[in-house]
């Protein structure tokens, strides 16, 4: 598929076909992940809601750390 960079405003950028983003499961104000590497870019969605589920699992680990890893013996 090939897209065409466009001027938008002071930036540059291209547009996103309907069907792709419906494939990736976004929608205009969702955010998204850039990783740029060998040339190459990758545009990710970001879940917020799984951040904040992990952030959540990661306090509770630390909280009660001592107690899980009695229960992994």
């Amino acid at each position: 598929m090939n897209v065409t960079i466009r001027k938008i405003g002071n930036s540059e950028g291209i547009i996103i076909p309907k069907d792709v983003l419906d494939r990736m499961g976004v929608k205009a104000g969702d955010d998204l992940t850039l990783n740029e590497e060998n040339g190459q870019i990758q545009l990710v969605p970001q879940n917020a809601d799984l951040a904040e589920q992990l952030k959540a699992a990661r306090m509770g680990m630390d909280k009660y750390r001592v107690a899980l890893r009695e229960l992994a013996k």
